[in-house]
């Protein structure tokens, strides 16, 4: 019996800012972006979305544009690393939202849960519900992939920054892509990347702790941009890669080259070039001796030979293109580039069923993971009206001014007002039973 994704759908911001844009009020050379990481555009949140309103929009269009009856759902899991709450978690609000739309008590017997492992927590959560069809084949599952990667203005992340959410199906005999069994896996605690709690003492606070009801002698701050060394995390991203292959390798009794199966490849892309520059590591492992490996400089020139050019364009630039136009998802990255990969096959009327796409998911913390999905017969059924590429072009333009105002949240109203979708409508500040809920409803 095959389990693996059956649907898929998407939210992404309606509005972004050209790198060319970003660079120019950066001083930074647009070339460096664009022809060194592979950036065009930037999306940004408007000022009615989050992570919760981009989650329950693109599960609506994945039950609405399917038929699916609310029944069928047993579970949704949501993959996040910036929820709205400490203890509420965003598929609570999801089954929230969608109840307003689909009825009362819809999802009452649904189980809801995020699962928080930075960008890697969707794949945790689609693996998990892979298991859970697999014991329960007449079930289905939602996964959610939703965040917002916003980084510190002036920072070495902020030309990275995207956002959205995509939605998929989990069932048995998918119509999109079936996955295989075995995971490789390679994990290590390290603080390459984090959102830490930062305390500040009353008198370093400078605010009345009264009016926040805090009697701590010190104040618990939460920021949405991390902690970051961009260099370290480059490093733990190689690592964790290169050890899950081999890891997976191992555990799919298999020797050979792997990726040479694989049609395409699809990894998590903090930004567009990201996989590029650090799968050649093992592309030079599986296809070169170890005196050439070790040689100075070796990988350096690997990666600029026109073999590794040809094999680039072949197998990773699928996944590449949205990539460019949207920015970082987190957990929606690798989403995004499956998402990317099938659009561009259909665009160019290709015939991939029963291809082999490799997936190369990583999570900062850090945590990497490998495995195999083939695609279905039906694949191009599920992608007639999907249109990634044509909503991605139809995004509206935004100047510098407007994009700080949004990323300090000086902006009250939004950008485009919000149509034919969930948006957050107030936050609660006054009820003390209630103070900082997040009230949403559809527009």
């Amino acid at each position: 019996m095959k389990v693996g994704i059956d649907a898929i759908a998407f939210d992404l911001p309606k509005i972004y800012l050209p790198i060319r844009t970003l660079a120019e009020n950066r001083n930074i050379e647009f070339e460096k972006l664009n022809l060194g990481l592979g950036l065009e555009k930037m999306s940004f949140p408007d000022v009615h979305q989050d992570v919760v309103t981009f989650a329950a929009n693109a599960t609506l269009k994945l039950i609405e544009d399917n038929t699916i009856s609310p029944a069928e759902i047993d579970r949704i899991y949501v993959g996040t690393e910036s929820g709205v709450d400490s203890s509420k978690p965003v598929a609570s609000y999801v089954t929230q939202l969608l109840e307003q739309k689909l009825g009362e008590n819809t999802f009452k017997n649904c189980d809801t849960l995020d699962m928080t492992f930075a960008c890697i927590g969707a794949i945790d959560a689609l693996q998990i519900c892979l298991d859970f069809v697999r014991l329960n084949p007449d079930k289905k599952a939602i996964v959610i992939a939703t965040d917002n990667a916003k980084y510190d203005l002036n920072s070495s992340g902020e030309y990275t920054q995207g956002a959205g959410a995509i939605a998929i199906l989990i069932a048995a005999n998918p119509r999109l892509i079936s996955f295989t069994k075995e995971v490789g896996v390679s994990s290590q605690g390290v603080f390459d990347f984090f959102k830490p709690r930062r305390y500040f003492s009353k008198e370093e606070a400078g605010v009345d702790f009264s009016l926040l009801n805090v009697e701590e002698n010190e104040l618990s701050i939460y920021k949405e941009q991390p902690v970051f060394d961009g260099q370290y995390s480059n490093e733990c991203y190689i690592s964790r890669i290169t050890e899950a292959y081999a890891h997976y390798k191992k555990v799919s009794n298999r020797n050979d080259a792997v990726f040479k199966k694989w049609e395409n490849i699809i990894m998590h892309l903090p930004y567009c070039f990201q996989g590029r520059r650090t799968f050649v590591s093992i592309y030079a492992n599986e296809t070169k001796t170890v005196e050439e490996v070790n040689t100075k400089d070796f990988i350096k020139s690997l990666s600029k030979s026109e073999e590794y050019t040809n094999f680039v364009q072949k197998a990773l630039y699928p996944a590449e293109i949205a990539s460019s136009k949207i920015g970082n998802m987190y957990t929606g990255s690798i989403f995004l580039g499956l998402l990317s990969t099938l659009s561009y096959h259909f665009k160019q009327n290709n015939e991939i069923t029963d291809k082999t796409f490799g997936f190369i998911a990583y999570g900062s913390g850090s945590k990497a993971k490998v495995f195999e999905g083939h695609v279905e017969q039906s694949w191009k059924q599920v992608f007639t009206n999907l249109n990634l590429f044509e909503t991605i072009d139809n995004a509206k333009e935004i100047d510098f001014e407007t994009y700080i105002s949004l990323h300090k949240k000086a902006k009250k109203e939004s950008v485009l007002s919000p149509k034919n979708e969930f948006g957050l409508e107030s936050i609660e500040n006054s009820n003390p039973n209630l103070v900082g809920a997040r009230y949403y409803r559809y527009y």
